[in-house]
């Protein structure tokens, strides 16, 4: 559970809704891929949008990321360490359980999410009362791993981390860092994130959206037609998990590039959608931005 409670923060930014997205899963190309230059003209590195949990067989890997992974010095991720199973565990515990609630769970709910969430614990065989001494946020993460539809054994980012195994690494964020964005969410924000992941964990499977044959096509507007409709649709959300950590990542990665080693950044492809990207804010800080795939 720990790594999935810790790749949920890059796939919220894709949280699942139903709708045209969906409509055409044939895959067509690739995941997108943009190159990075510099106001000479050379390349500084690459961008790589990411989804978190896919299945084991899908092909997503093209020559052209190939060549990338090959050039590339080191590669730059949200959160490494994602095999540290033990050590996720107990960061989150820390975390999800410091500050006792004031109220038990179904407390914190309206009646609809209510009566959902008594329908996952029946049919996920969860004992009543097993979230009541988690905070909000902590119950959020925990019951979304009922929803998901792959594994992140496969995931693109546990994918690339075992292909740079032998070069540098850099966190963005870290796993502390990462849960606690969610810990410092206001109380309302909490409960606003745990009726969302109630929403679609309670649907059928048949009603969610599989982002993998999306992302696996580069189809960058479905992509972002699907975060419109998601859990970003609430402004605060957004702001506190996709704006202000775009801008954190964008001054990061900017002094990244600015040294000689070229950098492949590699982080959930939400953060690479529309207004407010980590492209967009490279170019206003000077950087050229290419899509290459």
């Amino acid at each position: 559970m720990a790594r999935w409670v810790l790749l949920l923060l890059a796939s919220i930014a894709l949280a699942s809704c139903r709708g045209e997205a969906e409509e055409d899963g044939q895959n067509r190309g690739f995941p997108a891929l943009w190159e990075i230059t510099g106001v000479e003209g050379r390349t500084e590195g690459w961008l790589f949008g990411t989804v978190h949990a896919l299945p084991r067989d899908l092909d997503w890997q093209s020559p052209e990321l190939e060549e990338v992974v090959e050039t590339a010095d080191m590669l730059v991720v949200e959160v490494s360490g994602l095999d540290d199973r033990r050590g996720l565990e107990e960061l989150f515990r820390a975390l999800a359980y410091d500050a006792p609630p004031s109220a038990p769970i179904y407390s914190r709910l309206d009646p609809p999410s209510r009566d959902r969430l008594r329908a996952i614990e029946s049919e996920q065989e969860i004992e009543s009362g097993t979230f009541d001494a988690m905070e909000t946020w902590g119950a959020a993460l925990a019951l979304a791993e009922f929803g998901r539809a792959h594994s992140s054994e496969f995931g693109a980012d546990k994918v690339l981390l075992a292909e740079f195994a032998n070069r540098e690494i850099v966190e963005l964020e870290g796993a502390r860092l990462q849960l606690s964005i969610f810990d410092r969410l206001p109380e309302r924000e909490q409960r606003d994130l745990l009726a969302a992941i109630i929403e679609e964990v309670a649907k059928e499977p048949g009603d969610r959206v599989d982002l993998a044959p999306i992302w696996s096509r580069g189809d960058l507007a479905a992509l972002e037609r699907t975060t419109l409709q998601g859990l970003l649709a609430d402004p605060e959300l957004k702001e506190a998990l996709l704006v202000r950590r775009n801008s954190a990542w964008a001054a990061q990665i900017e002094n990244l590039l600015s040294a000689s080693d070229r950098p492949l950044i590699a982080v959930g492809a939400g953060h690479l959608l529309g207004d407010g990207s980590v492209q967009s804010l490279l170019e206003q800080r000077g950087f050229t931005i290419r899509r290459i795939q």
